[in-house]
């Protein structure tokens, strides 16, 4: 099989070299043809001229140059773009990643679709970067329902088929092992190095765990509801109309029976803004249903997936 290796870069003058020499020599081992695919994402120091240099003398490295500063869900888009290979390897550029681990993953992708590492000892500051990690991974797999220690970590190998239908956006290339359950891949876990940063600056923060939250929002809709929003929108407006409608039954049969006045009660008011809010979610659900059959109609977007077919007429 042949190898892909997709790398997103910003600003990291200091590793790119240091970076190429150690994967190179790692994939000449592998006895597979590969391909380095160095994305630069909108780099402001000399990475693009230091790739380009690289390029100019290694014929397996592709360099590809982004406009600006697009984020690194959408530099591992073009890199996915571009790839050539039967599977698609994916890491960091700041040398905190280790290329000894990538035959490891390769290994294992004889078995599974999808192979992600998993920093058990990792080296980042406690409070800043790993707390926030352990805490969005044991979130990420709850929601989700795929189990993964690290789905921060980078270095993953994906069979081709299975990232070449997945559409990235936002902080999506986290979630990709949940996404891609959708097809009913095979997932499996490894154990990688992983080293503290020598040279350059870190471009993750804490900043990014509410962009995770968001997007982990966005991801668990998508999984469970992209093609049936009306049976999310439909139990809640259903539920709020139902309790909106008791709510109004009860005040106009007290007004029959008793002869109470309702028109200055708090709880008339309450009962027709949940029979509002029911018609509104309903409506919403109805409106999605609408949305996904003239999107799956003119993407032509598959919902379901054939992993092979065995009997007469198979090639």
């Amino acid at each position: 099989m042949t190898v892909s290796v997709v790398i997103p870069i910003y600003n990291e003058e200091e590793n790119v070299q240091e970076l190429h020499s150690s994967l190179r020599e790692v994939l000449e081992t592998i006895g597979s043809e590969y391909e380095i695919i160095f994305v630069d994402d909108g780099s402001t120091d000399s990475t693009l001229a230091l790739l380009q240099e690289i390029q100019s003398r290694d014929s397996s490295v592709i360099v590809l140059s982004l406009r600006r500063n697009f984020g690194q869900t959408a530099a591992f888009a073009a890199g996915f773009d571009y790839a050539r290979g039967d599977v698609i390897v994916t890491m960091d550029g700041d040398l905190q990643n280790d290329p000894n681990d990538i035959p490891k993953l390769l290994a294992l992708m004889k078995d599974n679709d999808l192979v992600s590492g998993w920093r058990k000892k990792r080296k980042d500051p406690f409070l800043s970067r790993r707390l926030p990690s352990i805490m969005a991974n044991w979130l990420i797999s709850r929601v989700t329902g795929v189990s993964l220690h690290d789905y921060g970590c980078s270095l993953k190998a994906y069979r081709r088929d299975v990232i070449k239908n997945l559409k990235l956006y936002g902080e999506m290339h986290r979630f990709i092992p949940a996404v891609a359950s959708w097809y009913g891949i095979r997932i499996a876990e490894v154990e990688t190095m992983h080293h503290p940063r020598k040279r350059g600056k870190s471009k993750y923060g804490i900043s990014r765990t509410m962009k995770v939250v968001l997007d982990l929002i966005t991801v668990k809709f998508l999984q469970s509801f992209s093609t049936k929003p009306l049976q999310f929108f439909g139990p809640i407006g259903l539920l709020s109309g139902l309790m909106g409608f008791l709510i109004s039954l009860y005040l106009t049969l007290g007004k029959i029976i008793s002869g109470r006045d309702i028109g200055g009660r708090p709880l008339l008011l309450l009962g027709a803004l949940l029979i509002i809010v029911g018609i509104q979610f309903i409506g919403m659900g109805l409106l999605g249903e609408m949305m996904v059959r003239v999107y799956h109609e003119t993407q032509k977007k598959p919902i379901y997936v054939i992993k092979k077919v065995i009997g007469p007429g198979n090639k």
